[in-house]
């Protein structure tokens, strides 16, 4: 592994490295590692912390250059790309719908069901994970395990600026329908998020169960309960409502992880 790390580290500082074939070889390497999952992006600590693995974001930007685009047919349908797509889903234990979509260098635990959907290089996708229809996994996110992304839910990507944490998702959280999960934003494990909501690295994220609203940025505590909000933000042209994100409440004990994150939400009357 050190290895690896010294040559994407030395070619990123140099890109004519890129015609050596050892260099193009170890860049081959590391995104066969990512796509089986034995490197990721970014990794846990322990006590919600994370190390990111910015010599594999640029292992990933380096890729790119090194291959040709290339016409690929499925039937009827056409791409024309660089990076392959994934393949061999029934030996990996991956339920995947036409036309669901992932790239090479992503990976997917057994265990995914991919509804019709997208997932990029450098995603780390675990067991029991459903990515619904029309969801994006963005490069190099981050998803634990018996996550339910809903229809239409857009975790966002980041490859550069390579020291940037990606968006990460711990186990058994539920995102609805619509929201948007980007910038690096991270969700704690068996959170519940709203239909519609929108976390970016700047959204507040406001814990309104107390007496006084208590205001973060860029992480949702486990468990938490959020919903769309807003506040009033004043601007040279007047008072104006700025999105924001509310935290509502907690999962209950009672809640099952599998068939009741509809009914968390209905019990703060939320939309989902």
């Amino acid at each position: 592994m050190t290895e690896l790390k010294e040559i994407a580290e030395k070619a990123w500082d140099d890109r004519s490295l890129l015609a050596s074939p050892e260099v193009k070889k170890g860049i081959f390497e590391i995104i066969e590692r990512l796509d089986k999952g034995l490197l990721r992006v970014a990794q846990p600590e322990g006590d919600g912390r994370w190390t990111v693995n910015d010599w594999v974001k640029k292992a990933v930007i380096l890729y790119f250059p090194l291959l040709d685009m290339k016409t690929t047919e499925a039937g009827p349908l056409e791409f024309h790309d660089k990076i392959p797509l994934k393949s061999n889903y029934a030996e990996l234990g991956v339920r995947v719908v036409p036309q669901a979509v992932a790239r090479y260098g992503a990976y997917l635990e057994r265990g995914v069901v991919l509804m019709p959907s997208y997932v990029n290089i450098g995603a780390h996708v675990e067991a029991g994970t459903m990515v619904d229809t029309w969801a994006t996994v963005g490069s190099c996110a981050q998803i634990g395990k018996g996550v339910h992304l809903s229809g239409g839910v857009g975790i966002g990507g980041v490859l550069e600026p390579v020291q940037a944490a990606p968006v990460i998702i711990e186990d058994h959280a539920f995102i609805g329908s619509r929201c948007i999960v980007v910038e690096g934003c991270h969700i704690g494990t068996e959170a519940v998020i709203g239909a519609g909501t929108v976390l970016t690295a700047s959204t507040k994220i406001i814990d309104v169960t107390g007496d006084e609203p208590v205001i973060m940025k860029g992480e949702v505590p486990a468990r938490s309960v959020v919903i769309p909000g807003s506040y009033a933000k004043k601007f040279p042209a007047g008072e104006f409502s700025v999105p924001a994100a509310l935290i509502i409440g907690k999962r209950k004990e009672s809640t099952d992880r599998k068939t009741s994150l509809n009914q968390c939400l209905r019990d703060y009357n939320v939309s989902i």
